[in-house]
């Protein structure tokens, strides 16, 4: 085997463990390749196409044993195994294939960062995709491009992928006389696109927040929920923005089993990351706007709740005065001796009041 030579990208992504879970690595000192299972993995399911120009089949393979036979029946194939915790899985469909080791323990310790890269026989690239049913909004997505084979691992099922499976199970689409290097490229288009529904459901969960921002209906979860969407929007961001470069790579030519023909459609598939990066910097913009006007929103409703508490509080500077002074105890005090002392009294506590707050209102303020 040929020594890998990376195109684009390379390496773990730097994510935190503490939010994504512990990444699997294998320990220091191992040998290259050596892949470092999922303790619980998730059950692992294996389904194949096989296509001709006139003929084609579909399954789901109930154990790798059956992937040999299956290849051989047919002259190209797309293999998508869904579930890469079970090491001992993974390597065996690499061993049908003969996928290089180093490409395979990349399929396993996940959270690798978007590239693609060169091998003998084969051709690996590696992103991020929508995740439709593990839980966290994105996966990692491996992909194998051969001359004869497409072979593709997720971490868990359910993806985008079906109306590109229904096109080869199509005898009259013309997919099938495409090769395998146009199957990759619609892989990555259907990855992409996936991104943009997550992006719009992102949108209309912070516009439904500014309107309640604004009319000042949010409340102490607005700011968990604000925090949720940046998080949402960083992960995002992780598994966009190196599919820019990976995309520009396959369409300079730097991947040659995508083939020369397909670089129109990848360079289509780059401007659509693009677009994508420009709106996910702009949301990023709108959620950080979105914390500040709430947070100021916050500080000015307390700022009006101490204001009236302060013009209360000062009213009854003046009130208090008066009646702490007639409740010392003097024996010699001549109002106490009148009949109109206390009505006396009371009535200039209140003129003292009514010209405070006479004042206060010629003041603006309240």
């Amino acid at each position: 085997m040929a020594t890998p030579r990376p195109t684009s990208g390379g390496g773990d992504s730097p994510r935190s463990p503490g939010r994504l879970g512990r990444v699997r690595r294998a320990p220091p000192g191992a040998a290259p390749g050596t892949m470092v299972g999922d303790p619980a993995p998730v059950p692992t399911r294996i389904h194949a196409i096989g296509w001709s120009a006139d003929a084609t089949e579909s399954c789901v393979l109930r154990d790798v044993s059956e992937l040999a036979a299956f290849r051989m029946r047919w002259p190209r194939v797309w293999v998508n195994v869904d579930g890469v915790g079970d090491a001992s899985i993974v390597a065996r469909v690499g061993e049908v294939f003969d996928l290089h080791r180093l490409a395979l323990a990349d399929v396993v310790h996940v959270h690798q960062r978007a590239k693609v890269e060169e091998y003998e026989g084969h051709t690996f690239v590696v992103l991020r995709m929508v995740d439709h049913a593990g839980g966290r909004l994105t996966e990692q997505l491996s992909m194998f491009l051969g001359d004869a084979f497409v072979v593709t691992f997720q971490e868990h099922a359910g993806d985008n992928f079906d109306p590109l499976r229904r096109r080869l199970e199509d005898p009259g689409s013309r997919i099938r006389s495409l090769g395998t290097g146009y199957i990759g490229y619609a892989v990555i288009d259907a990855v992409v696109d996936a991104c943009f529904p997550a992006m719009e459901e992102i949108g209309d969960r912070m516009e439904q927040l500014e309107q309640r921002i604004l009319a000042q209906e949010a409340g102490q979860a607005t700011m968990g929920e604000l925090y949720t969407l940046r998080q949402r929007l960083l992960e995002l961001r992780r598994a966009i923005w190196p599919l820019r470069d990976l995309t520009a790579a396959i369409a300079r030519g730097e991947a040659p089993r995508f083939g020369p023909a397909i670089s129109v459609y990848l360079r289509d598939v780059h401007d659509h990351v693009v677009q994508l990066i420009d709106l996910l910097e702009s949301q990023r913009e709108i959620a950080a706007s979105l914390m500040e006007v709430h947070l100021g929103t916050v500080s000015n409703r307390l700022n009006e709740v101490m204001k009236v508490l302060t013009l209360i509080s000062t009213i009854f500077i003046p009130l208090t005065f008066v009646t702490s002074i007639y409740g010392m105890n003097f024996v010699s005090m001549p109002e106490l001796d009148e009949p109109w002392a206390y009505p006396l009294v009371m009535g200039a506590m209140a003129v003292i009041a009514g010209c405070m707050l006479v004042w206060f209102r010629r003041k603006g303020w309240f």
